[in-house]
């Protein structure tokens, strides 16, 4: 499809452009990769300033890991038309006051829909200073984390005046809720008055929670602190590296690893929230083992007890239907393991947290140390029963508990 041209094409890319320009830009997203690159879905697009000059600042989402290429503006309208010419057949472009949806078929023929940004400010709200107050009232509504730390802008989810880019908000709400989550815990903790605090954050992904809760401790409690993201995938250990010494960060790193053979010491506070099946009973052992003050995990499938559950004759009819077995299994695991933190000096709670964007599970362990020890005999013999109940054999964290006294 080299040989498309097209007035509404050329059209639709001037329009990109003067968005730019007249930095009116809200976002741009060219989608429908045709192109050779398999791992490649989706270009987006947003105005940045670097050294008092604007850019256009694109952000190349593959399967695995994204990479940000800064363009002069200069340059831009060229790169856009090259991109629908050969590799995308999707573009949507918002700005202030308009949406425009560009669309190639399969034999070439360009479709644009316009229409009004339904977010666009009224008029009439200049000259309504109540509304603006109460604009500006919402807008101050307690948060977390604050919009225009460094780190959200270059990880994607803030533009350049600071605004949540709306295909992040549900990361924005994700990592407000994991920050609220993590300061009650601080607090009950006091780990906010020690002098020093290290962190491990096992499956880091992208790294967006490991990177706010870094920031978290030292801009908001101002404490020094040491942040271990672990990364199975080097790519995406590579690019959190990267951010850090791009943003010249102190206290945070990146390494390759997995939460089974990672060695660990000393660490106050830990995370896993991508624990699948007994990862997460790994990274629980990891964290009672080291003394954490904090343990966080987000447990995901529960294949080892699963298979050894017994239905007992009263629920038999109930759990002849797979989908009820599952659920019965996620929650003798996660109850199971929530006893076993319970007996190891941890206050634990399971509660509904939100979903991580590689799974739908929704559930969330934190566990508290105790700074006082309690009696753990009727907690075990609650363990004992529940699985005599079920006839279940063996659950991996209570078996590296055992191996490990």
């Amino acid at each position: 499809m080299s040989n498309l041209t097209s007035s509404e094409l050329n059209s639709f890319v001037q329009e990109c452009v003067i968005a730019f320009t007249d930095n009116t830009l809200q976002r741009l997203v060219f989608s429908k990769y045709r192109g050779d690159d398999k791992e490649l879905n989706r270009i987006a697009v947003r105005s940045v300033e670097l050294k008092d000059k604007r850019f256009a600042s694109c952000l190349y989402q593959y399967r695995t890991n994204h990479i940000t290429k800064n363009v002069e503006i200069s340059n831009a309208g060229a790169l856009f038309q090259q991109w629908l010419l050969g590799d995308f057949q999707n573009a949507h472009l918002t700005t202030i006051e308009w949406e425009v949806q560009l669309s190639i078929s399969k034999k070439g023929k360009v479709l644009i829909n316009k229409y009004r940004n339904k977010n666009a400010p009224k008029s009439s709200d200049n000259t309504m200073p109540g509304a603006e107050m109460a604009m500006s009232h919402n807008r101050e509504k307690k948060r977390f984390v604050e919009q225009h730390r460094p780190y959200l802008h270059e990880l994607g989810i803030t533009d350049a005046v600071g605004d949540i880019i709306p295909s992040m908000s549900r990361k924005w709400k994700q990592i407000n809720k994991f920050i609220e989550v993590l300061s009650r815990a601080i607090d009950n903790t006091g780990l906010a008055d020690k002098n020093e605090v290290h962190i491990a954050d096992f499956g880091s992904g992208k790294a967006y929670l490991t990177f706010a809760v870094h920031d978290y401790f030292t801009d908001k409690l101002k404490v020094k602190t040491q942040v271990t993201g672990v990364e199975l995938r080097q790519g995406l250990v590579d690019l959190c590296n990267q951010t850090a010494k791009k943003l010249a960060l102190k206290g945070i790193k990146f390494e390759q690893g997995d939460v089974q053979h990672f060695k660990a010491q000393g660490i106050n506070i830990m995370i896993a929230l991508h624990a699948c099946d007994i990862a997460t009973d790994y990274a629980l052992h990891m964290g009672i083992r080291t003394g954490a003050e904090i343990i966080m995990c987000s447990p995901c499938c529960h294949k080892q007890i699963r298979p050894q559950m017994q239905s007992p004759a009263m629920l038999a009819p109930l759990l002849q239907h797979g989908i009820h077995m599952g659920q019965e299994a996620e929650m003798v695991t996660d109850g199971l393991r929530a006893l076993l933190l319970e007996a190891h000096g941890y206050d634990t709670q399971v509660f509904e947290f939100i979903s991580l964007e590689h799974t739908s599970k929704n559930k969330m362990i934190l566990a508290q140390k105790r700074k006082h020890p309690l009696d753990n005999s009727a907690t075990l013999a609650q363990i004992a029963g529940i699985k005599a109940f079920y006839g279940i054999k063996e659950q991996c964290l209570e078996t590296l508990l055992t191996q490990s006294q």
